[in-house]
């Protein structure tokens, strides 16, 4: 896919079929609270005639591959890659929008299919712990049906993975996992968490309750749950994103937030370090 091809692709599409949830619309101008902050009004808005959105907190905008870089925190190849399976939500016509297509459940159910099993495999994520955690969804996107891991959040949305595709159904919200603790661990995505239950599964560890971000947006949100734990655990990623949300809690609640990222030192995330254990970054 070239940057021309994917930047024809209908944000507004994109942005249903990802998991957000469209606050207001007016003409052409779609409203959505921020993806880069909490909000309690909506600043961010799509133009679908221009096909490009804009900020109005922070005073900055572009096209859809724009909006990707600055989310995901990815490069321009690993984004191209991540929207060819989006291709066929090509912008409309100014004259002719039709309704937002958007991720649609048929069934959720244990995971049986053999792609799935071998993909969390190829994670290196425990058979019991992807059991325990994970379902297998099928849903329909346009009109094709396709099938991905399902990681439920609190709010009955899922985040949805499977070999070449990452993408979510609506709502979209962090999971926080409930044990009576009063240590807290948190992770950005469900790979991780699932890579530390793999990885602690025969070990002696302290009982910890867990909360998966979903994405580092909801970091700031989800704050007033991180402090009300005795001390948080943080398992961002090493990026620059991971390194502002981290940095930004050891210097508010310096003793209470606790930085793991050593442990997995020179790799992309804990996932990343748990797939390639006994090998060089």
């Amino acid at each position: 896919m070239t940057i021309k091809e994917a930047n024809a692709i209908d944000m507004v599409s994109y942005l249903s079929v990802m998991g957000f949830v469209l606050a207001k619309s007016k003409g052409i101008n779609y409203w959505y609270y921020s993806p880069f902050r909490q909000e309690s009004e909506p600043s961010f808005k799509v133009n679908r005639h221009r096909n490009q959105w804009y900020d109005f907190g922070e005073g900055s905008g572009g096209n859809l591959l724009d909006f990707i870089l600055r989310f995901e925190n990815i490069s321009i190849p690993e984004a191209l890659k991540r929207l060819e399976q989006h291709k066929h939500l090509s912008a409309p016509a100014a004259d002719d929008l039709p309704a937002d297509p958007v991720i649609e459940i048929l069934s959720v159910h244990a995971v049986s299919s053999p792609a799935l099993i071998r993909y969390y495999q190829s994670r290196r994520i425990a058979m019991e712990i992807a059991d325990h955690y994970l379902q297998e969804v099928r849903y329909k996107n346009g009109e094709k049906t396709y099938y991905a891991l399902g990681f439920k959040n609190d709010v009955g949305g899922y985040e949805l993975r499977a070999p070449y595709f990452k993408g979510s159904c609506s709502p979209k919200a962090s999971t926080w996992i409930k044990n009576g603790a009063e240590n807290l661990a948190v992770f950005e995505g469900f790979f991780d968490f699932l890579s530390y239950q793999t990885i602690n599964q025969n070990q002696p560890v302290p009982l910890r309750d867990f909360l998966v971000l979903n994405s580092t947006s909801f970091f700031e949100l989800q704050l007033p749950i991180m402090q009300a734990y005795k001390w948080v655990h943080l398992y961002l990623d090493n990026d620059k994103t991971g390194t502002r949300c981290t940095t930004s809690a050891l210097q508010k609640f310096p003793g209470q937030f606790i930085d793991e990222r050593c442990l997995y030192a020179g790799y992309k995330d804990l996932s990343d370090w748990h797939q390639h254990i006994g090998t060089a970054p």
